[in-house]
């Protein structure tokens, strides 16, 4: 019997490369996402609608699960968001967007499915988290939490659930070129464009990524790095944390240099727009 896989955040972007990569094995695949695919993903592939926020939406997606294939076996908690921008800057608003889609986004997944999965004694949860939670690079905090978070959870998961016959891998890409950076937000426009640089300029696509993650969930790993820079620098921010951290600060002393220069510009701008409005008063 074909495996049956449901992906988050399946429309695009590495969700999509995810979900061809399991249909061309020959699963059954359905992508799920808040929006429908532009364009067919794979023949047989289907498409439900769901906001991960939503744990009615989510209800919906196992009971569909249910009646069409009878169960599921691989859940892909995929969707999410990107962010930048430093902490005194972000907003309560930015900190609540981010955690309700990346990571409350997947503890309702976690939470509507693992009943299905433990009542089947067989299933896999592969949750995709980020390289940015194991680095937590400076001006990324929300983000680096998020990820961290869903970290930690998928942790506590695989120990909690393997006596149920349920498996649990997460999954720590470092940059991909995809659609990600279209939806950032930041109020930073410095961090901003280097996170949609380095998006944009990802060394590795997400099909290489989506058979790589495919791969490594099949032989049943629990933390998969999908960059062998990614791979490279956690090791050392595990085993040698100053030779991690010093390339981060240098990056952080550069970046630091256009964030201040910025600033200044606004400050400049700020006073300037007062003047003339002081002078357009007194006329």
């Amino acid at each position: 019997m074909s495996r049956r896989v449901l992906v988050t955040g399946g429309a695009s972007g590495l969700g999509r490369a995810l979900a061809v990569r399991y249909a061309a094995l020959g699963a059954r695949v359905v992508v799920a996402d808040l929006d429908p695919p532009e364009r067919p993903v794979a023949s047989g592939v289907e498409s439900l609608r769901l906001d991960v926020r939503s744990e009615e939406e989510w209800r919906a997606a196992r009971e569909w699960c249910e009646r069409e294939w009878g169960g599921l076996d691989v859940l892909v908690n995929n969707a999410g968001v990107a962010a930048a921008g430093r902490i005194e800057r972000l907003e309560a608003a930015d900190w609540d967007w981010i955690l309700d889609i990346n990571l409350r986004g997947t503890v309702n997944g976690c939470r509507v499915f693992v009943p299905l999965l433990k009542e089947q004694r067989a299933g896999h949860l592969v949750n995709i988290a980020s390289l940015a939670g194991l680095m937590n690079l400076p001006g990324m905090a929300s983000y680096n939490v998020s990820k961290a978070a869903v970290i930690s959870l998928s942790d506590t998961l695989r120990h909690e659930l393997a006596p149920y016959g349920v498996s649990t891998s997460v999954v720590c890409p470092g940059f991909v070129p995809t659609n990600l950076g279209a939806g950032l937000r930041s109020p930073d426009p410095v961090l901003a464009a280097s996170a949609e640089r380095m998006i944009r300029n990802g060394s590795v696509t997400p099909e290489q990524l989506a058979e790589t993650v495919v791969a490594a969930v099949d032989r049943g790993r629990f933390l998969v790095h999908t960059h062998r820079e990614g791979r490279v620098a956690a090791a050392l921010k595990r085993f040698v944390p100053p030779l991690a951290d010093r390339p981060i600060r240098r990056a952080w002393q550069r970046t630091r240099a256009k964030l201040d220069a910025h600033d200044r510009d606004e400050r400049r701008s700020s006073a300037a727009e007062r003047e003339e409005k002081k002078g357009g008063d007194a006329r």
